[in-house]
This record gives structure tokens, sequence and C-alpha cells, in this order.
């Protein structure tokens, strides 16, 4: 999530009047609008520490916080496809996640997964899909296909939103383009450039900051989104549909590291533990509207989320999760993004 950075911070001191004296504090680094305000609360309020969210809006953004060695966090919240590279890069700790309480009660299909088998780095937040959301009250066509979004009408120019994240959009475009994820091929990923800068013209912002209002407020019409993003906005307007292309969608999984900078790794730890809980997940899930992994949460839910068609993904709708990209994947992605945001 990217371009401008739209960072801010809560701090629920007061939630944790009644519970025990405060254990200290501790620092999440997250996503934007991906922290649930009540789980805060209900987790200063049982162990009595202080908690403060700052917000990013990209992986890119993130990696680059924790190179620069003054991020300060104690909490971070990594895509599936960058955790490899944070941690060969040394900047996530070992946390030997089967050994924490609450551990068991992850769904068995999100343990070890292919960027962390041992789950020696990480345990799952949220997982969903990437596509786009449409106004269907002003779109009324075409809404069966990426091809609404990358070569989007003259009528709806100068109103289509994207993510600000290189790697979400050219993810994204490759999909379209029926390619497979982290490119190497330099003709293939000129075919990527050529698509996004022809696009250029009809995109109001590419930012991952600030969707949901976006497309409720229709200051966009048309909007990279993610799933449970889409639903938030339907939410505030019943018009705003999420769309299961044609040509597939990406789907992703966000996990939950420790930084190896972390100055308060205990309570960190306890943080990880607590949201392996199935009515301390819910919370999360019942904000974000994202599915998590975490067994029996399903029962507290919100009413809202039961068969919301934002969170069921067609039997016929393709679903590719991106891998971590190679050092070369990765390299050209840059160049493409760096031409298109010249």
């Amino acid at each position: 999530m990217k371009t401008a950075v739209r960072a801010f911070a809560f701090s629920l001191a007061a939630c944790a009047a009644g519970a025990a004296q405060a254990e200290g504090e501790l620092f999440i680094y997250n996503w934007s609008d991906y922290t649930a305000p009540e789980l805060v609360e209900k987790f200063q309020k049982d162990t009595g520490i202080k908690v403060t969210v700052d917000s990013y809006d990209s992986n890119e953004t993130l990696l680059a916080k924790l190179k620069s060695g003054s991020a300060g966090y104690d909490i971070i919240v990594v895509s599936s496809d960058f955790v490899e590279i944070f941690a060969k890069e040394g900047l996530i700790a070992e946390i030997d996640a089967p050994t924490l309480a609450g551990f068991p009660n992850l769904d068995k299909r999100w343990t070890g997964p292919v960027w962390d088998p041992d789950n020696a780095y990480t345990v799952p937040w949220n997982w969903g899909t990437t596509s786009y959301s449409v106004n269907t009250d002003k779109v009324k066509e075409g809404t069966d296909s990426l091809k609404l979004l990358f070569e989007p009408p003259a009528e709806i120019a100068g109103q289509v939103g994207m993510f600000g994240s290189p790697s979400e959009v050219i993810a994204l475009a490759q999909r379209y383009l029926d390619m497979d994820p982290c490119q190497t091929d330099t003709e293939n990923m000129k075919k990527v450039q050529d698509l996004l800068l022809a696009q250029a013209p009809a995109i109001k912002v590419y930012n991952s900051d600030g969707i949901i209002e976006r497309q409720a407020s229709g200051e966009t019409l048309v909007h990279q989104q993610w799933n449970g993003a889409a639903m938030r906005s339907r939410e505030l307007n019943p018009a705003i549909k999420y769309v299961y292309p044609k040509e597939g969608v990406v789907g992703w999984m966000d996990n939950v590291a420790v930084p190896a900078s972390a100055k308060n790794m205990n309570n960190a730890l306890e943080f990880i533990s607590y949201i392996m809980q199935p009515e301390n997940m819910a919370l999360q899930s019942n904000f974000t509207k994202y599915a998590n992994a975490v067994t029996g949460s399903e029962a507290f839910f919100e009413a809202s989320m039961q068969g919301a068609p934002e969170l069921i993904t067609p039997e016929d709708v393709k679903v590719v999760f991106t891998p971590a990209c190679s050092e070369e994947a990765t390299q050209l992605m840059d160049r493409v993004w760096t031409r298109l945001k010249r």
C-alpha cells in the first residue's frame, strides 16, 4: 500500500483502567485500517500492556523502515510473499510459534506454510484475495474481467484507483496478462510496463490508504481492492461490488512477526498468543472483514460476515498465491514501478 504514507497512532490507555497495573508497552506497525481497535482495547484491558499502533501502506515501506534501523516496533504484519525476504535479511526474530499458547488453535491448512515451513518466524493474521471493486450504480458493463481495471473505458477516466504497492499492482497485472507471478522474462515485464503506462492516464490515485472511503463516497468508480475492504465499502454504499474476474484473483496471507530489533519481546509474544484465541481473533475479522486461521473464531463472527459474497470465492475462479520473488524479479518490478511513477 503506497505513495503517501498515512501514519496514525492510537493509545487506549484508559481501557486498562480496572486491569492490573500496566506491564509495559507494545508498539505495533501494521497496514492502515488493519488493526481492530476492539482487539487492542481488549488486549490492554486483559493484560495492562499499553498498545500504540502506527501504519504503513506497502510491504516495501515496511521493509525500508526496518532496514533503516529506526523502526522501534515490537509487532509487524508481513505478507506471505515477503516473509522469506525479511527472514533472510535478519529483520525478524525467531519466535518458535508452535511452542506458544494458542498455536494448536490454528487451522492446519495455514500452519507450516511454504514461506515459513516451521512457523519459526510467523503466525497467520488475516487472509483473502485481491481483485477490484466497482460502483454498480455508475458502471454497468465489463464487470466480469480485469480489463475494466487495466483498460478502463474513457467515460471512467480519472475515476480509477490502484494500490500504491508495486508488488500488488504488478501481481494483478500479471494475472490479467495470464502470466505467472514473479516474472524474470524481460519481454513479459515489458508487456506489464506497457499495460500500466497505458492505464496511467485514467488513474486518479495510486494509494492503498483510504480505499474504503474512496469507493464508498464515489470518488472512485473502479478501484483495485482487497475482498474485506470491498465488504467494508459495501456496508457504507450498497452499490459497491467486489468482482471475481474471469482471469482469476490474487490470493494472500498476512502474517504476524516480531522485528529482530523489538524492545518488548515478552509483550510481543503475549500478543501473538492472545490473537490465537478464537474470541480474540474474531474481533480482528469482524473489523477487517477478512477470514483468519484460528479454528472456532467463526462462532464469534458478526451476522454480516455470514454468507458475505466478498468472503466466498466461487469455485470456478482461479486463485493464485504469489510466492517470494527472486532478487531478479524484484529488480524488474522496481524498474517498471520507477518508470510508471516518473
